[in-house]
């Protein structure tokens, strides 16, 4: 199975030039789990709730001010819209990473969650879930 069989199409993505406070306001009204960040339409980042509270909010940052380049998480991993989902479940594995941008003709066409793959191929998830929380306990 293919990984564009399986991802979220409807990707919210937003602008590193954006600030915190868009991002913010963007993760208020779509109610999603991240936000793909994107410059001149190619996936430089991925800004998570997280990185919200600990690199804005904990750091005292003015949100209004902050760029989303500033606190966002970058050298993010993506996977392409032809690989295979357990090409997918390998990078999440590897990374201990739930989340990936889906890339196709270098722009970002999607996102596929662990959510994603356990409802498509539960079979999958659950030995991908055992081994992660193995390599969590060897941490």
């Amino acid at each position: 199975m293919l990984v564009k069989e399986v991802m979220t199409r409807n990707v919210v993505t937003i602008d590193a030039a954006d600030s915190a406070y868009d991002a913010c306001m963007k993760y208020k009204e779509k109610k999603v789990g991240c936000l793909v960040v994107v410059e001149n339409g190619t996936c430089v980042g991925i800004v998570t709730e997280r990185d919200l509270i600990e690199r804005s909010i904990c750091a005292r940052r003015d949100p209004d001010a902050t760029k989303v380049r500033e606190i966002m998480s970058s050298g993010v991993k993506v996977v392409y819209a032809l690989d295979t989902i357990e090409t997918a479940l390998e990078t999440m594995r590897q990374y201990k990473i739930k989340k990936l941008p889906v890339i196709s003709s270098g722009k970002v066409v999607g996102i596929i969650t662990m959510t994603d793959i356990a409802e498509a191929r539960p079979d999958l998830s659950k030995r991908f879930m055992d081994s992660w929380v193995k390599a969590q306990w060897q941490d």
